[in-house]
């Protein structure tokens, strides 16, 4: 089965930084893309972040809220996609979900990604 797990998550004061880890298993990691989710208390599960299996190591995507204080990356040899925060705000504060797509280009929408972690908790407080 495939498996994702995350780590990294915790508690962070604003303005500062946090590296989010997730290791997969049990799918050929670098044909598929990969993402980052979130979701917070009474809200949507948003999409973060996502890169695409090409280019050596993927194109990457990521959403508007977050992009230029995050970034995600993968190294396939480690089945492993990382992401990024800096510069961290309050409003990030939620649990935050690796996803592996169902093909090798991304998309935005959480029904796409066939797999998902069990989330790891950011906490970014004032």
């Amino acid at each position: 089965q495939v498996q994702l797990v995350e780590s990294g998550g915790g508690l962070v004061q604003a303005g500062g930084s946090l590296r989010l880890s997730c290791v997969a298993s049990g799918l050929t990691f670098s044909t598929y893309a990969m993402g980052w989710f979130r979701q917070a208390p009474g809200k949507e599960r948003e999409f973060v972040a996502a890169v695409n299996w090409s280019g050596g190591g993927g194109i990457i995507y990521p959403a508007d809220s977050v992009k230029g204080r995050f970034t995600i990356s993968r190294d396939n040899a480690k089945n492993t996609v990382y992401l990024q925060m800096n510069s961290l705000k309050p409003e990030d504060t939620a649990v935050y979900y690796c996803a592996a797509h169902s093909g090798p280009y991304y998309s935005t929408n959480p029904q796409d990604f066939r797999s998902w972690g069990q989330g790891t908790q950011v906490t970014v407080s004032s």
